[in-house]
């Protein structure tokens, strides 16, 4: 590798309402680098779809990348997607911005939310949730 010269990963983030999953694999997909989610960086349950979990946990994710020589990465962010919400959490904004804050060259990104052409019949029943 040359020096200045772009080494790529791919960082699939997923961030559901639950948690966040940061994890970077090589450009195949199948080697796993890093994987780190916001649950392993706090204490509390309610905390873990959080901002600041996010960031602790692409912070982490950075510092290692950067010891196994990957300077740049592709993201593919992801929600729950399905019959449930297609817009992520709070963390998937987060985790992005922390990744260019820490770094990381940021190469495409892409949202890879599974989106159903035709699907089951969704939770909630004929007369929806009542709050």
């Amino acid at each position: 590798v040359k020096p200045g010269e772009l080494v790529f990963g791919v960082a699939h983030i997923y961030a559901s309402k639950n948690d966040t999953f940061i994890h970077v694999t090589d450009l195949t997909g199948r080697e796993t680098i890093v994987r780190v989610t916001g649950g392993m960086k706090v204490k509390t349950d309610r905390d873990e779809p959080s901002a600041y979990a996010a960031l602790l946990a692409c912070q982490d994710v950075a510092a290692r990348c950067k010891e196994l020589g990957i300077t740049a990465l592709h993201i593919k962010i992801r929600a729950m997607g399905g019959t449930r919400q297609k817009t992520f959490g709070a963390g998937g904004q987060a985790s992005l911005r922390a990744l260019a804050r820490a770094g990381m060259r940021i190469g495409r990104i892409e949202d890879v939310t599974p989106i159903p052409t035709d699907t089951t019949r969704r939770r909630g029943g004929r007369r929806g949730r009542r709050l």
